[in-house]
């Protein structure tokens, strides 16, 4: 059904630009849309990457123990030893700049997932040599069940609960790491929004004293991790209860 009434509008060819508009004169608001569904996306697929390298390496070492479990917890040490941010930076600046838009984001998503693995792998570990010494896991090996059957049936289930609890404190994480590289122009660049290089306009004084609007991004990140923080600790505590 047609209607005359609106909140508020403008006669044609007028527009309405609910934020406001940038130095080039693109709609904030839709730039702002575009650019929260890239910013959380790559925290989403990062986070992903990083549980699948964690919970493969973690699963395998506490599995089979022996040298492989000394080759993965080695590899595991000398990460978390090295500290992510400076190593994003580092890794990013050696990566070739004149990339599209895609490879940008699918580069930086791998270069968040891949550092962050060891300390997921440290905790599954951790898990698997408990549930390999149970005995509905022995007797399923004592019956022939192979490798690859034990530790899809009986291993992985037990991991589900800490993976889940990861998750939701890894994604603000990894959030955070994708803006703070647009923000210094290693991550996402002009013209994909992203809430990090919409950020990086307000390193200009005359922006963040006149427009304080473009600081929205920003803002908006204040719910988003608090919301994952609630989500983990929720997680946490049933975890605890299963235990």
């Amino acid at each position: 059904m047609r209607s005359n009434l609106h909140l508020f509008g403008v006669s044609a060819p007028g527009r309405v630009f609910v934020m406001g508009t940038d130095a080039y004169g693109r709609d904030v608001f839709s730039r702002f849309l575009f650019g929260g569904r890239v910013t959380l996306l790559a925290g989403l697929l990062a986070t992903g990457l990083t549980l699948a390298l964690g919970t493969t390496l973690g699963v395998l070492s506490g599995y089979y123990g022996g040298w492989v479990d000394a080759v993965i917890m080695r590899g595991a040490e000398l990460f978390l030893a090295l500290p992510w941010l400076y190593l994003l930076f580092a890794l990013r600046a050696f990566l070739p700049l004149s990339l599209n838009a895609v490879q940008t984001f699918l580069l930086l998503v791998a270069v968040i997932g891949i550092v962050g693995w060891a300390r997921p792998a440290r905790m599954i570990r951790g898990i698997v040599l408990s549930s390999r010494e149970r005995h509905y896991v022995l007797a399923a090996r004592l019956f022939g069940g192979s490798d690859h059957y034990v530790m899809r049936r009986h291993i992985l289930p037990d991991t589900y609960s800490t993976v889940l609890t990861q998750a939701a404190l890894l994604i603000p994480q990894y959030v955070l790491a994708e803006i703070v590289l647009s923000f210094l122009g290693l991550g996402v660049g002009e013209p994909t929004p992203s809430w990090g290089n919409m950020l990086s306009t307000l390193q200009q004084y005359s922006v963040l004293a006149s427009y304080w609007w473009m600081a929205i991004p920003g803002i908006a990140l204040i719910p988003v991790f608090l919301g994952y923080v609630l989500l983990a600790s929720d997680l946490s505590l049933q975890e605890t209860g299963r235990t």
